[in-house]
């Protein structure tokens, strides 16, 4: 009989097989090339190296860019009124010359003063500055218009009866509402 523990003798040479086959596989340490310490502390300094000079450049392109940037701004800042600045001295000469005139008269004053509101008004235009005149019956909108008081009215509630003063808007932005008279309902007598 023979014993269940021994290995049958085709499992015995396929086992020594297989680890002469994975010892081939795995060079020995004297085949591999032992790298020289010193030489590998080189190549990394180096790349260290590299890598902060690097590391230096980028930093100092961004505090660059950004001081550049910081410098645009100040600029634009500071001309931004520039364009708007120019457009507004034929007004100022216009009406200067309106007050040096000595011996006008009302017909020479009013047609002055109606050029010098054209001037006005072009400048204003040209730099996006527009009027805000609600008209008598519109819905009172309290981002463009000013409520300066309630009269009882006969008119729908909550619109404009009466235009006191225009407003003035730069691209959407209101920089003065239109001051405005509101409809209220009447009150009902007790």
């Amino acid at each position: 009989m023979q014993d269940s523990a021994q290995t049958p003798p085709d499992a015995e040479s396929s086992g020594k097989a297989t680890a002469t086959r994975a010892a081939e596989a795995v060079p020995s340490p004297e085949a591999q090339p032992v790298p020289d310490p010193a030489e590998e502390l080189a190549k990394a300094q180096q790349q260290a190296a590299e890598y902060k000079e690097a590391w230096l450049r980028a930093a100092a392109e961004a505090e660059n860019i950004r001081k550049r940037a910081q410098q645009e701004i100040g600029s634009a800042q500071k001309f931004a009124l520039e364009g708007f600045g120019a457009e507004l001295l034929p007004v100022r000469d216009s009406l200067e010359s309106a007050l040096a005139t000595d011996n006008a008269s009302l017909e020479q004053m009013r047609s002055g003063v109606e050029l010098t509101l054209r001037q006005l008004s072009q400048a204003f235009e040209k730099h996006g500055v527009i009027e805000i005149v609600p008209a008598k019956g519109e819905k009172f909108d309290p981002h463009r218009h000013q409520a300066m008081t309630l009269v009882e009215s006969d008119a729908e509630p909550n619109t404009v009866v009466h235009l006191m003063q225009k407003g003035y808007a730069l691209n959407d932005r209101v920089l003065r509402p239109a001051l405005v008279t509101v409809a209220k309902p009447p009150e009902k007598a007790s």
